[in-house]
């Protein structure tokens, strides 16, 4: 699983020979914070129980995942409002636009088709970072024990976030996050 969402592709060898297939793709995937389904303080679930459900996945596999947001329970105060969020069709525009915005940066470059397929050298040459920026980086990666490939995909996530917001150099916030309008309280993991 590791090698298609990291490529972008698969290989398959057997006596007759080897082939490779496309196989571009996005994952989604949700997961209880506990075996019952419970905030961790809410669980009748014991540490020993919770960490052995968590380390069912795989830490390698984890770390190819862009984002790791948890999503607190609903209160029904949040519910019963009747302020509502955006709609659709106003989230849509939004996601079109920054899809536009890359396909142009990458339109000398037809094997990449979005953010989430920047080598290396078109993650220098796309995301500049300011120094605060920079040195807020540094001290995640180190706080955070983040490897080489977490780092690519911070700045992949926070590109992304400024073409969503329309912005041209991804910044203090787009690493944060702060730029993202979600419906409800959501917190973006940078591992």
């Amino acid at each position: 699983m590791r090698q298609p969402i990291e490529e972008g592709f698969v290989t398959i060898s057997r006596a007759a020979g080897t082939m490779t297939f496309p196989s571009q793709f996005m994952l989604v995937a949700a997961m209880n914070p506990t075996p019952d389904g419970k905030m961790p303080g809410e669980s009748r679930s014991s540490p020993r129980e919770i960490q052995n459900y968590l380390g069912r996945i795989s830490g390698p596999l984890l770390d190819r995942i862009d984002l790791h947001i948890e999503v607190p329970q609903v209160k029904f105060r949040d519910i019963s409002a009747e302020q509502t969020g955006e709609t659709s069709a106003v989230i849509r525009k939004r996601v079109v636009e920054a899809r536009q915005r890359q396909q142009a940066r990458f339109a000398r470059k037809p094997a990449i088709t979005c953010n989430a397929r920047m080598t290396p050298k078109e993650l220098k040459q796309c995301c500049v970072l300011d120094e605060a920026t920079k040195e807020l980086l540094k001290f995640a990666m180190a706080d955070l024990n983040l490897s080489a490939r977490a780092y690519d995909r911070i700045l992949k996530v926070a590109r992304t976030i400024a073409d969503l917001t329309g912005r041209k150099i991804s910044q203090r916030s787009h690493l944060r996050g702060d730029s993202i309008s979600i419906t409800g309280p959501a917190v973006v993991d940078v591992t």
